[in-house]
């Protein structure tokens, strides 16, 4: 009964652990101190860039790159790291998506769990997120906005971030080590001078198509841009 007790114990623990890291980190903050976006690159930028830069020595682009682009793919679980050169743009590697909620489909309004699909930039890097690192995107964008409106969608959502560890809901969740290399890449770079593209699929394999019986004509404009914008980027 007593060893019983201790596993439900422990299991409720790392449940805690896991899921309710907005709950304690904040408190954890407060007891050490929070951290500032100097002090972060500081503490990790060096080790980050140390495993970055051989990927960037592989296709012959000087580090930092004057560009970035983040490819995301929500049914491969995949985000793809693309940097800007004299050639064009060349891939530089693939992270994968620990974790990622919802299916097909744009992020419709708050609470529906879905990770948005669209075009966006990073508002700015968050060194004091509950699950590591954090960059914040700028959903809802002017697109998601005008048509939430339409709709009379009111609460669209707000609040989603590539972040790190493995849960997530709603976001981009691609662990620790990768947080690290795209959160100095980026203040490196700029949260100007980087955009992010989320596709329910990849669209240089196969065309993009709205779900069944929940056809809008404004989804197939946003993966028209979509489409337009993913092949663009294309391996030689």
């Amino acid at each position: 009964m007593k060893i019983n007790i201790a596993i439900v114990g422990v299991a409720l623990l790392i449940l805690f652990y896991l899921y309710g890291r907005a709950f304690w980190v904040p408190v954890y903050q407060k007891v050490v101190g929070k951290e500032t976006v100097s002090s972060v690159i500081e503490k990790y930028g060096e080790n980050a860039e140390n495993r970055l830069k051989p990927y960037f020595d592989n296709v012959g682009i000087s580090y930092p790159p004057k560009e970035v682009k983040l490819l995301a793919i929500k049914d491969e679980k995949k985000l793809e790291l693309w940097a800007s050169s004299k050639d064009g743009f060349k891939k530089i590697k693939n992270y994968p998506v620990r974790a990622a909620s919802g299916i097909a489909g744009p992020k419709l309004m708050e609470g529906d769990k879905q990770v948005p699909e669209g075009i966006y930039k990073i508002m700015g890097l968050n060194p004091n997120s509950s699950y590591h690192l954090s960059m914040k995107l700028n959903y809802p964008n002017e697109f998601d906005l005008y048509h939430a409106n339409n709709e009379g969608r009111s609460n669209p959502g707000t609040n989603i971030f590539i972040h790190g560890k493995e849960v997530s809901i709603g976001c981009l969740a691609i662990g620790d080590s990768a947080i690290e290399e795209l959160f100095t890449l980026v203040y490196k770079v700029g949260t100007k001078n980087t955009e992010v593209v989320i596709s329910p699929s990849d669209p240089r394999k196969a065309p993009l198509f709205q779900t069944v019986g929940d056809e809008k004509p404004w989804i197939a404009k946003l993966y028209k841009s979509i489409t337009t914008e993913f092949i663009k980027y294309r391996e030689i």
